[in-house]
């Protein structure tokens, strides 16, 4: 457990190619099913302290034991995170996250550690319980931290994601992530 945030629930990788990537994690590592959505919605996105258009990014979940993996693809040039990391030659883990029902509190924490917000906005439906952050203290890359919010429908999809996993025989590998978000 981290002293600074709690527990990480989340490791979060921005790939080149989600379907490539989906596979190496369902056939190598054995960790499925992954719930597979084209285009991620994203709102009230900010960058870098300043409003913008959102990323579109498709995106992948699987449960791995009690840390969840999150599979990103950035599809267009729009300023992000994702896009600076792979921009700067990287692929793979680029952030861990921490999921809170203490959104606010955790933001404030991470200012007072020297963390500074890289982006942040909502997912999903862009409810005000939907929020999201990513921050850096600088450092090495895949150091970012994000805080997700998790409450409402995301924990609902959060929920159904680990609940799948811990039966999952192999069968049916990717998923549409949209069946379990409009529940």
């Amino acid at each position: 457990m981290s002293r600074a945030f709690g527990v990480i629930r989340q490791l979060g990788y921005v790939v080149p190619d989600i379907t490539s990537a989906i596979t190496h994690w369902v056939e190598r590592l054995q960790v499925g099913p992954f719930f597979y959505i084209e285009r991620q919605p994203v709102n009230h996105f900010v960058f870098r302290g300043e409003p913008s258009a959102p990323p579109q990014i498709s995106v992948a979940l699987a449960q791995a034991g009690p840390v969840q993996v999150e599979l990103i693809q950035q599809r267009d040039d729009v300023p992000s995170a994702f896009r600076e990391f792979t921009d700067a030659g990287h692929e793979g883990l680029q952030h861990v996250a921490y999921w809170t029902d203490a959104f606010d509190a955790l933001v404030v924490r991470a200012g007072e550690l020297g963390y500074t917000e890289l982006q942040s906005g909502r997912s999903g439906s862009g409810r005000p319980d939907e929020r999201f952050g990513y921050f850096t203290a600088g450092g090495h890359t895949g150091t970012v931290v994000e805080f997700s919010e998790v409450a409402g429908r995301k924990a609902a999809l959060f929920d159904a994601v680990a609940a799948a996993a811990a039966d999952w025989d192999g069968t049916d590998p990717v998923r549409d992530m949209t069946t379990l978000v409009t529940r």
